[in-house]
């Protein structure tokens, strides 16, 4: 049992001893206060912990725990109040925000809720986006980077199909796409099955551990304890500190959950 946070009686973390994997993520001691007229809100109250290559983290908690606050600070859309916060070795907390802009868009791929498509855009342009802003893609490029990451997560055959052409899970699929197009450091995805039923939450759940196993390093935040039992680790927010930090030795497999759902008269 490891104290991240000055409290021995709720947390315990991994043994970093026996990891060898190169750290993509590391905060030490980062707080994050906000000032709510005459009441500080004390939303982060010192959060460390390490992210390795190739983990899938699930980050939990209830509502007021600190999730968002602290996806705000890993996606770089934030800056904490103190302590530090590293992606892939770069000190992030007093870089402008051009500066978190670009290595944003350089280093995470983000996986949202609500999707974040473009409107009367087709699947293929929706995936091009995060390219527009990298000089050493050409137009061509962009297209085949993006064909690719469709076929990547089965949507080769709706390349051209709009948001409004499409079902939630394909629609998520395209968001996932859309956040590996750039080859990023993390994926880093928001409640990302909040909007699906259980069979299309469980189909992306499948994408995920198939992403995980192809090594890619995933941070999923999420309000929902089951999805913990499919990711590698897990860490538990509450009152904005960490009240544990677990590795899961028996991940189960999101492929074998969906296989066990009852039959819908749509299938």
């Amino acid at each position: 049992m490891i104290d991240n946070n000055n409290n021995k009686d709720l947390v315990s973390s991994p043994d970093e001893e026996k990891r060898e994997a190169k750290v993509v993520i590391e905060l030490r001691d980062v707080k994050r206060y906000f000032q709510v007229g005459s009441e500080t809100v004390k939303a982060l109250r010192g959060i460390s912990f390490k992210i390795y290559e190739g983990e899938f983290v699930t980050i939990q908690g209830t509502s007021g725990s600190g999730k968002s606050t602290l996806l705000n600070q890993l996606g770089c859309l934030d800056t904490p109040t103190s302590g530090e916060y590293y992606l892939d070795g770069v000190p992030v907390r007093k870089m402008s925000k051009n500066q978190r802009a670009h290595l944003r868009n350089r280093k995470i791929g983000f996986v949202f809720q609500n999707y974040n498509l473009l409107a009367k855009t087709t699947a293929v342009e929706n995936v091009e986006l995060p390219l527009m802003y990298n000089s050493k893609y050409t137009a061509k490029q962009r297209r085949e980077a993006a064909i690719k990451a469709l076929q990547a997560v089965g949507l080769g055959d709706r390349l051209e199909h709009k948001s409004n052409q499409m079902s939630g899970g394909q629609m998520q699929r395209v968001a996932i796409a859309r956040a590996l197009v750039n080859d990023p450091t993390i994926l880093l995805a928001d409640e990302a099955t909040g909007n699906l039923d259980t069979r299309t939450s469980f189909e992306m759940l499948v994408l995920f551990q198939k992403l995980h196993a192809e090594g890619h390093t995933i941070i999923f935040v999420t309000h929902n304890p089951e999805i913990a039992e499919y990711s590698s680790r897990n860490i538990n927010l509450r009152d904005g500190r960490i009240r544990e930090d677990t590795l899961n030795p028996h991940i189960k497999s999101a492929a074998e959950a969906l296989a066990a759902l009852p039959k819908t008269q749509d299938d």
